[in-house]
């Protein structure tokens, strides 16, 4: 069938039966669509229902309903070409647990305030590069050592690197494009097997930060130009790339990826957004591009 609906239970939960399945092929079923048989990409984690004759929004908006507020993602999509061969991702909330800023904030004993401003700018209510300069500002004198306590304390997000080891061993390009620093996207980069990572850089002289960050800052427009360049260079088309990220400043590249995924997203940020995913970890990502669990790569 010429589309596909995936269902997505948390990591674990074994919340995903057959029932539930069966509940959202009828609901497309009474819209007047057809739904086949269910595949398991993972026992009780995730599956897939392909289906035709209906718009897949329509298609998961009925499926929304029937399943209630069972916490379960979808994504429906056209099945073919629904893996992706670049993979460009945010860092801070997305591949990492938390905003590394907000981190350095908490060392100079200013993370609530900083914080504030950090939650109102990935809403995209203030101007991302204003936001940034402001942010940094209040952290001038701050020890360059700082940096390496913080990043001492990063977590990746779960299901991370497999997702990014999934892919790379299936072929894909895999980037990581931060608004943050570079000094921590390199790191993580490296940690986690991402081919390329780009961000910002702190200016540090007499080994503290001056307050400032090295011009020009990386906004939603680069990591829009950088998902195009990347996709150019590779010879591929938007439509065979997957993008996502949860604050304002990764909206375009969201709405411009074949696969734009709010990942655990601000309110603005989800409300605008094609596919979001709320409950599951990035391995979500994965079984939206049909993936099984027996293709899964664990770094």
């Amino acid at each position: 069938m010429e589309h596909v609906l995936t269902v997505i239970a948390p990591p674990a939960s074994g919340l995903l039966d057959r029932a539930s399945l069966d509940a959202a092929r009828a609901a497309i079923r009474q819209l007047g669509g057809l739904a086949g048989s269910p595949r398991w990409l993972k026992q009780g984690e995730a599956a897939d229902i392909p289906f035709a004759e209906l718009a897949p929004e329509a298609a998961e908006a009925a499926a929304r309903a029937a399943l209630g507020e069972a916490p379960f993602d979808l994504v429906a999509q056209p099945a073919e070409g629904r893996r992706k061969r670049l993979l460009v991702a945010d860092m801070d909330s997305t591949i990492v647990v938390g905003e590394t800023l907000d981190e350095l904030a908490a060392v100079a004993g200013l993370k609530e305030r900083i914080a504030a401003i950090t939650a109102r700018a990935m809403n995209g209510e203030l101007d991302f590069r204003e936001a940034l300069r402001q942010r940094v500002a209040m952290l001038a004198g701050l020890p360059g050592a700082a940096l390496a306590e913080v990043e001492a304390r990063i977590t990746p997000m779960p299901g991370a690197a497999t997702l990014v080891a999934t892919m790379r061993a299936h072929g894909a390009f895999a980037a990581l494009v931060s608004g943050g620093f570079r000094y921590f996207t390199r790191r993580v980069a490296a940690r986690l097997g991402f081919d390329l990572d780009q961000g910002n850089e702190l200016e540090i002289e007499g080994a503290a930060l001056t307050g400032r960050v090295v011009e020009p800052i990386l906004d939603k427009d680069a990591k829009l130009a950088t998902l195009r360049r990347l996709a150019a260079a590779l010879g591929l088309p938007l439509s065979a790339t997957l993008a996502v990220g949860d604050g304002a400043n990764d909206l375009p590249m969201l709405q411009a990826a074949g696969l734009g995924v709010a990942f655990r997203a601000k309110p603005a940020v989800a409300a605008a957004s094609r596919v979001r995913i709320d409950h599951a970890g990035l391995t979500a990502l994965l079984w939206a591009q049909g993936y099984t669990e027996a293709e899964l790569v664990q770094p």
